[in-house]
């Protein structure tokens, strides 16, 4: 059933910097994962969670990301005058996923700031918030679980992952209490990339926010941070501190997260997936092993 009180916010604004010189005239996001662009994956998510309405944060020079989400006539028409369903098909699911909005960020003062950007689409609704650097499985189920644990609590609801220690400095952390339901902590406090002996927990917070309007208000108020930057972890650390509100909530993740976040995970995630495809994965996976023998 779609979630009609639940609307997506995509941030899509970043430089890509990691990944120059292919993102100088290319957004990241459109960047492919084996035969799809990396946003694809993350706006199917949503569609398959039930929501049909996303909202798009983008910068300059981002106009392919509209463009791929949008109909090309004269495409499909070749397509079909050739008889070429099968890529007809995959053409016509990238326009029909969902009702795709945009909207500019302006100046690129990090994600806080990305996320209020979307306060006049989101309005008095319910909202999660998708970033294209975690892709998550299509057979694995979070966003639902997330929703549903929203619906339940009222609360701003995060996605943990258990992570290795010597790699918790990337990632925002958060301490946490059980709650008595399996997968369900309650979230105490969060920490910004600590040092690995100052590290609360091994819970880092991957790219899946699902958050109640009410985060606006936090988030105007928000000073700049770490970079000078409007960080929504600091967002989330008021409302969890707030005796009087409904508190922030994690769903503890532990099926299959492709991180494209960097180029070494994003090859991975490439391998990964296409190793996983019925029409790929029978002449890729001997080819993996006879080249990995070599090394």
């Amino acid at each position: 059933m779609p979630h009609t009180s639940i609307k997506a916010v995509i941030p899509a604004a970043g430089l890509g910097t990691r990944f120059l010189p292919a993102t100088k005239a290319m957004p990241k996001e459109m960047l492919p994962v084996v035969d799809k662009p990396a946003i694809q994956y993350v706006v199917e998510e949503a569609a398959q969670a039930g929501i049909d309405d996303i909202l798009v944060i983008i910068g300059r020079n981002k106009n392919a990301i509209s463009n791929h989400f949008d109909s090309v006539p004269e495409l499909e028409e070749k397509l079909k005058d050739k008889g070429d369903d099968d890529r007809l098909r995959r053409v016509l699911e990238s326009s029909d996923l969902a009702d795709i909005h945009f909207v500019r960020q302006g100046e690129p003062k990090g994600l806080g700031h990305a996320v209020l950007r979307a306060r006049a689409h989101v309005g008095d609704a319910s909202f999660a918030v998708m970033l294209g650097d975690d892709l998550i499985d299509e057979r694995d189920e979070l966003l639902t679980t997330m929703i549903a644990a929203h619906e339940r609590t009222g609360a701003a609801v995060v996605a943990l992952m258990e992570v290795d220690p010597d790699h918790i400095h990337l990632y925002g952390v958060a301490s946490v209490e059980e709650t008595g339901d399996d997968g369900l902590v309650k979230v105490t406090g969060l920490v910004e990339k600590p040092k690995k002996e100052e590290a609360p927990s091994n819970l880092a917070i991957i790219g899946r926010y699902v958050l109640a309007p009410d985060v606006f208000d936090v988030l105007e108020r928000t000073e700049p941070g770490k970079g000078g930057e409007i960080q929504l972890t600091d967002a989330l650390q008021e409302l969890a501190a707030d005796p009087d509100g409904p508190g922030v909530y994690g769903v503890v993740f532990r099926g299959r997260r492709y991180d494209t976040g960097d180029r070494v995970d994003y090859i991975k995630a490439i391998v990964q997936l296409a190793a996983d495809r019925e029409d790929l994965g029978p002449d890729l996976r001997p080819w993996f092993k006879e080249f990995a023998a070599k090394l």
